[in-house]
């Protein structure tokens, strides 16, 4: 088992303290770029650079009076730095630091996202080896469909968490750019050189173009892409809830020992996690609705999206690093009935093979459309009679006629359906 994995990480990343000190990192690449180009001296840049510091209380203190968080910031910074702090903020607007300084928590952001991504991957990879071979009923529309191995649900989720993971990077490598264009993106007052130059130093690729901020589209696709991988562990979620109902009861969540589940019936052991992840991924979906709506500015640059903003990004990733973390808990530890999946899978007694008979007795040389009748005709009276199917079916003289007893036989065994279980782990697995 996987010990458990407790971080504050991601809400450290969001926090006010971390937000600033990214701002603070913008405004000392700015001014050591354009000290390394004679725009300003650098004996600026260096005081910029060693005593550039800020006070998130003092900054709070100076937003109350100013109503502008930006320039509160720069004001406080200029405080720490002294006589040099004329060339702070030196040719820059405010997005400029802003939007620059929030591509940097995104992408610390996403490194903490893909780790996550990455150890629910192994985790699912063990899952899916260790139950390669567990036969289990496949269900479709909630029905008895036919047999498949237990280990290909694992796989088929550590598959979706691959895409998932190449969603995340190339949604985090669109968001990777910064933009120092001014104003409404004209470079009125620094040129691109300068631009490239501080973006260089902030592991930054400069926006092709932008206006006064960088175009919306980035963070509605990067919200998008944890708005999808949301969906994909409420998938898992779901799949696990329906086997947990006490008719099912195939697998279920961990309970441990001094767990209760009811106030009222003591007897309760309910998906608790499972329904958690459900419900969360509902949030993950409205932020993306919410980022999409963020895509169309006024003209150069309104402020409508700021505040959305403010709450999606930070909450979404939150989210994100929260649900990763008790899924890959919740499968780690899921309990699994590998008995009751066999009692469930002959439920029906003998029906899920109705589909193999079928094509036995079509390469037997019956016509498609009467096999399909001899074999349909006893399927429903065993579901009508709760009789055995395969009892009926040897005793059908017209099935007798076209077919040899072990044609029969062969039909209703189960490694057949089992026999390229390997074969699909290898493929999803190593995808």
């Amino acid at each position: 088992m996987i010990p458990r994995y407790t971080r504050s990480g991601m809400g450290a990343i969001w926090s006010e303290e971390n937000r600033f000190a990214q701002w603070l990192e913008v405004e000392k690449a700015a001014a050591e770029a354009q000290a390394e180009l004679g725009i300003i001296p650098a004996a600026a840049a260096r005081a910029i650079r060693e005593r550039g510091g800020c006070d998130p209380a003092r900054i709070a203190t100076l937003e109350a009076e100013l109503k502008h968080d930006l320039i509160a910031f720069t004001t406080n910074v200029a405080e720490h730095v002294g006589a040099e702090a004329r060339y702070l903020h030196y040719g820059l607007t405010s997005n400029d630091v802003i939007d620059t300084a929030q591509a940097l928590q995104v992408q610390q952001a996403a490194a903490l996202l893909r780790e996550d991504m990455e150890r629910l991957g192994q985790v699912l990879r063990r899952r899916a080896r260790e139950f390669a071979h567990t036969p289990q009923i496949g269900r479709t529309h909630g029905v008895h469909a036919e047999p498949i191995a237990f280990g290909l649900k694992f796989a088929n989720w550590f598959a979706a968490n691959r895409r998932n993971q190449r969603r995340l990077e190339a949604a985090a490598e669109d968001m990777r750019v910064g933009k120092i264009s001014g104003a409404v993106g004209t470079f009125a007052h620094l040129g691109p050189e300068v631009e490239a130059r501080i973006c260089a130093r902030l592991g930054l690729a400069p926006a092709p173009i932008s206006t006064q901020v960088l175009q919306r589209d980035r963070h509605a696709a990067f919200l998008c892409a944890l708005a999808v991988a949301g969906a994909s562990l409420e998938m898992m979620a779901i799949e696990i809830r329906h086997l947990q109902r006490t008719e099912v009861r195939e697998a279920e969540e961990y309970f441990s020992a001094g767990q209760k589940g009811s106030s009222a019936m003591p007897h309760k052991r309910n998906p608790v996690v499972s329904e958690q992840i459900s419900g969360l991924a509902r949030l993950l979906r409205g932020n993306a609705q919410a980022g999409l709506e963020n895509v169309a500015l006024w003209h150069e640059r309104d402020i409508s999206h700021s505040s959305v903003e403010r709450v999606v990004l930070p909450d979404s990733c939150i989210l994100l690093d929260y649900m990763l973390d008790k899924i890959t808990g919740l499968v780690d530890q899921l309990l699994v009935y590998p008995d009751q999946m066999r009692r469930n899978l002959e439920l029906t007694r003998g029906l899920v093979f109705s589909g193999q008979l079928l094509l036995d007795l079509v390469d037997a040389g019956v016509a498609r459309e009467q096999a399909y009748r001899w074999v349909q005709r006893n399927a429903m009276e065993a579901w009508q009679t709760g009789g055995d199917f395969r009892a009926l079916i040897e005793a059908d003289a017209e099935i007798r006629a076209a077919v040899r007893p072990e044609v029969i036989a062969q039909a209703f065994d189960l490694s057949r359906h089992l026999r390229h279980a390997d074969a699909i782990l290898d493929r999803a697995l190593e995808a």
